[in-house]
C-alpha cells in the first residue's frame, strides 16, 4: 500500500549559491553525499525534500538523517536514520522508492513510500 508520495524540483543554480554559504553543505548533506557535481547535489536535495513531503513534512527532521545513496549502476536509494528513520517507522513504511533526474538547470525527484 502506498503511504506517501512526494515530489520536488530544485534549481541547480540555487544549490550552487547555497553551497557557497558557510555551513549549508554540512547541515544538509552527509560527507558521502557531498561528493559529486552541482547537478548531483541538486538531485539529492530534491530527493530529501520529496521524502519530507512523502512523510507529511513534520517539523524536526534533520537533513542528514536522510542519505541519498547510489548503487554501482547509479540507481538511487534512500537511507533513513535518526529523526527521519523514526518518522518512517511511525508511519509503518517498509520500502521507499526514489527517482532523480536533471536537465536544463533543474533537478527533480519523486519519492514513493510503501507500507
Amino acid at each position: 500500500m502506498i503511504l506517501g508520495i512526494g515530489v520536488d524540483v530544485c534549481s541547480i543554480d540555487r544549490i550552487r549559491e547555497a553551497c557557497a554559504r558557510p555551513g549549508f553543505t554540512d547541515r544538509v548533506f552527509t560527507l558521502a553525499e557531498q561528493q559529486g557535481s552541482e547537478q548531483t547535489l541538486a538531485g539529492r536535495f530534491a530527493a530529501k525534500e520529496a521524502l519530507a513531503k512523502a512523510l507529511g513534512a513534520p517539523g524536526g527532521l534533520r537533513w542528514t538523517d536522510c542519505e541519498v545513496l547510489s548503487d554501482e549502476t547509479g540507481r538511487p536509494s534512500l537511507l533513513a536514520t535518526g529523526t527521519v528513520g523514526s518518522r518512517v517507522d511511525e508511519l509503518g513504511i517498509s520500502r521507499m522508492h526514489v527517482s532523480i533526474s536533471h536537465d536544463d538547470g533543474v533537478a527533480v525527484a519523486m519519492v514513493v513510500c510503501e507500507g
